[in-house]
């Protein structure tokens, strides 16, 4: 595809957002980062489209409904746009594991729907993420991945080691730490 662009591809619980172990169910439960405005605003100002990607297993366990997530990612991105900052697309999976679809992260189905109707090149593109899933995802893509450590990061190392993945994945401690990787090389 000539037209193409490369993305910064962002899952959003424990990137953007605080983590729940109960999951966010409501805007009320939302808790943005620190530095996620800034580094919004950051790649806002770079050559790379902005895709949120989720796992929202809630949907799937009957915890939470797909109006309610569809008015989190709303407001989420109102907040956003309201900060300096921008979110090109948000794509998330509503499945519970056991479905076995190929949309929910380590499954790479969300970022090529995205490749497909944005014009993405996912060669070129990044996806920060805070679980081994996402990395995963991000291999399976094609992207090259950066493990943060908020979020899930922390309690995700041991598994992180085990799969020997120390010398080919960056891990940083947040998403600003991320795009330091990514920007500061442009």
């Amino acid at each position: 595809m000539p037209n193409t662009k490369p993305a910064i591809f962002l899952d959003r619980d424990g990137v953007i957002n605080r983590n729940r172990p109960d999951y966010v169910k409501s805007w009320a439960e939302y808790i943005f980062l620190p530095d996620v405005f800034s580094s919004l605003r950051r790649i806002a100002k770079s050559k790379y489209l902005i895709v949120v990607v989720s796992n929202q297993s809630p949907i799937g366990r009957g915890i939470v409904q797909k109006e309610a997530v569809d008015e989190i990612n709303m407001l989420m991105q109102a907040e956003i746009e309201r900060q300096g900052g921008r979110i090109d697309a948000i794509y998330y999976c509503p499945h519970v594991p056991d479905d076995n679809c190929d949309c929910r992260k380590p499954g790479p189905g969300m970022l090529f729907q995205a490749a497909r109707e944005l014009g993405i090149d996912l060669a070129k593109s990044f996806l920060i993420g805070d679980a081994v899933s996402d990395i995963q995802a991000a291999f399976n893509a094609g992207c090259k991945p950066i493990m943060v450590l908020s979020g899930r990061g922390e309690e995700q190392l041991p598994q992180f080691h085990a799969q020997h993945l120390d010398d080919i994945v960056p891990v940083v401690q947040d998403l600003a730490t991320a795009l330091d990787l990514i920007l500061d090389v442009e």
